[in-house]
């Protein structure tokens, strides 16, 4: 995280090279996210409850906790991952509505992993508060990265 530290990262060529591959990185990860969520746990209410609550109908088995507890460690650290890179990058870039932005991004993404638990044990309600949060995240995880990359190309040309 080098680019913290350097003054002008837009004058920095290697720098800017180097922050322009790492946010399409992110935005292939984002894109990526979508479809394996899509395949593996659903990205309807129908099919997240399915896979949460099982379904008689499809003969579908609930999941179990220990494999509930894996996904969600593992989208944590992933989630963390992203965000924390994500917003450092866009907050030396952008001046006007970061403080917004980046505070849309992570309380999206902070409500997206606690619905999910509170689904899992409290209420299937919490599916819909799950997606919400998470297509939000996404989508301004989506704008971040766009203007982000936009601002460095940019000013280094």
């Amino acid at each position: 995280m080098k680019f913290t530290v350097i003054k002008n990262i837009q004058k920095d060529s290697a720098m800017s090279l180097i922050l322009r591959g790492f946010l399409l990185f992110i935005l292939l990860y984002l894109i990526s996210d979508i479809f394996v969520m899509k395949s593996n746990f659903g990205i309807l209410p129908d099919a997240v409850n399915a896979t949460l609550f099982g379904n008689e109908e499809a003969y579908l088995d609930p999941m179990n906790e220990a494999s509930f507890l894996e996904f969600w460690h593992t989208q944590i650290f992933f989630i963390m991952m992203i965000l924390l890179t994500l917003s450092s990058i866009f907050i030396r870039v952008a001046k006007k509505s970061r403080a917004i932005l980046t505070n849309t991004l992570m309380i999206s993404a902070i409500l997206s992993l606690i619905s999910l638990p509170l689904a899992f044990y409290l209420s299937s309600f919490f599916v819909n508060i799950y997606l919400i949060a998470y297509f939000l995240w996404h989508l301004a995880a989506l704008y971040m990265i766009v203007y982000s990359f936009w601002k460095l190309n940019a000013r280094s040309i």
